[in-house]
């Protein structure tokens, strides 16, 4: 941060503004290219409605536009949110409109919600009439988006909050995403282990009937005139999905067979919470607290609890990959959020979101800097920005934005996100002090 303050300090707003056009250009150009090598492969203009390949793409398809971050499309998708909310001040209106649609791209329904929420106010306290304008394009973009290039997203949004708010709140059974005769024999109890050595069975005895049954009505047929062989429809469940584990989910079954006695969560096949992960995560938190008061000041301690680093130190690979012998786990950790972090993501891929997934910086700091780390962060970090806040223009929907994203991951254990808002805050901040 101290750099980025110096860096801003030493070169003048003009260089520093064009860096910032430059970088949103390339990043933009990269998220192109991405799409159009699935545009491509595919056949299709708009992949967001491609069914083909198991739905490879299909409602997935923003998740592969990464842009230059080397991250995830949402670290794309907020990044370009700084790009629209910085681009609207400036009156920029090719490049805010560019950040806008790179944006939508990559499919993020939390990061617009958010930025929604940005402009809205930004519409309200900090527009002109031309800017309201341009905020109005900006919405008109993400009903277009919705409505017409990816309206299956729209209805994953409603399904979703439908599940939450009607739900009887019951455990459900979720169904394995590989039939019983392909998942390997380490991941299964032995109970398992039986009916999937009766299901090869009786499938073997099925198969062979069939070819006898075959071989009898073989028979010489005249045709007469051409027969139509019926095409596969790709809208049926066979199509929709292919049942494959990934290595990493393939390691996480076998860590969850290995510690099923401490894993009370992600060893229930039943466990089908109401509420989002995201905010069982809270809970978690804030039951540990009580069974824990001393802690609450000071936390468990960098790596202990909620962090990018406490899933890297378990050598699973979920955030990067960790020395094999320097590898470990607090019990803290395993008991809570890697627990219901392995819960949701060894289920079918519909579990797969940011909603359930535990990451948050404000849970991180609280659970892993106590309380004290908490306030230190909201005094001397936001604060910092904050104290003169009557002068900044721009610099307060990004704080707003970032505010809310920083409940999205572990946004300070990487370098993009923070990065990108601090430049921006330090540029406003110059500005406003040359006027």
């Amino acid at each position: 941060m101290h750099q980025v303050k110096l860096s801003v300090e030493q070169d003048s707003e003009a260089v520093i503004h064009q860096t910032i056009v430059v970088f949103f250009l390339v990043n933009a150009f990269a998220s192109v290219l991405v799409y159009t090598l699935i545009v491509l492969k595919t056949g299709a203009i708009n992949p967001y409605l491609y069914q083909g390949e198991y739905q490879k793409y299909f409602i997935g398809t923003g998740d592969y536009i990464k842009g230059i971050s080397f991250d995830t499309s949402t670290t794309n998708a907020v990044l370009n949110g700084f790009g629209v909310i910085y681009f609207l001040s400036k009156k920029n209106v090719k490049m805010m409109m560019l950040c806008m649609i790179i944006l939508l791209m990559t499919g993020s329904n939390l990061t617009n919600f958010l930025l929604v929420a940005v402009l809205l106010f930004m519409f309200i306290f900090q527009t002109n009439r031309d800017q309201k304008s341009l905020v109005f394009v900006c919405l008109l973009f993400l009903v277009i988006f919705l409505a017409k290039v990816s309206p299956q997203n729209n209805s994953y949004v409603s399904n979703y909050l439908e599940s939450i708010f009607n739900s009887a709140g019951k455990k459900q059974p979720v169904e394995n995403r590989l039939p019983i005769r392909l998942r390997p024999d380490s991941t299964l109890t032995p109970e398992e282990r039986n009916e999937k050595m009766a299901t090869l069975y009786l499938d073997s005895l099925y198969r062979l009937r069939d070819e006898k049954q075959n071989k009898m009505n073989v028979h010489p047929v005249s045709y007469i005139q051409k027969i139509a062989i019926p095409t596969a429809d790709i809208n049926t469940a066979p199509y929709q999905h292919k049942s494959i584990l990934s290595p990493v989910e393939e390691n996480m079954e076998e860590f969850i067979q290995r510690h099923a006695d401490e894993l009370t969560l992600s060893r229930d096949h039943y466990f089908n919470p109401k509420l989002p992960g995201k905010i069982l995560a809270y809970q978690q938190t804030f039951d540990f607290f009580k069974q824990h008061p001393l802690k609450i000041f000071a936390g468990t301690g960098t790596g202990n609890f909620s962090s990018k680093l406490a899933f890297k130190t378990t050598g699973l690979n979920i955030a990067g990959g960790y020395p094999q012998k320097y590898i470990y786990i607090k019990d803290d950790f395993l008991k809570n959020h890697l627990d219901l972090y392995l819960n949701y993501f060894t289920k079918p891929d519909g579990f797969h979101s940011i909603a359930n997934n535990p990451n948050s910086v404000y849970d991180q700091l609280l659970s892993e800097y106590g309380f004290l780390g908490l306030l230190s962060f909201f005094i001397f970090y936001l604060g910092f920005f904050l104290k003169d806040v009557k002068k900044l223009s721009y610099g307060i929907p990004l704080i707003i934005f970032l505010s809310g994203i920083f409940f999205v991951d572990y946004w300070f254990e990487q370098l993009s996100v923070v990065l990108v808002f601090e430049l921006l805050l330090f540029l406003n901040i110059k500005e406003e002090a040359g006027k």
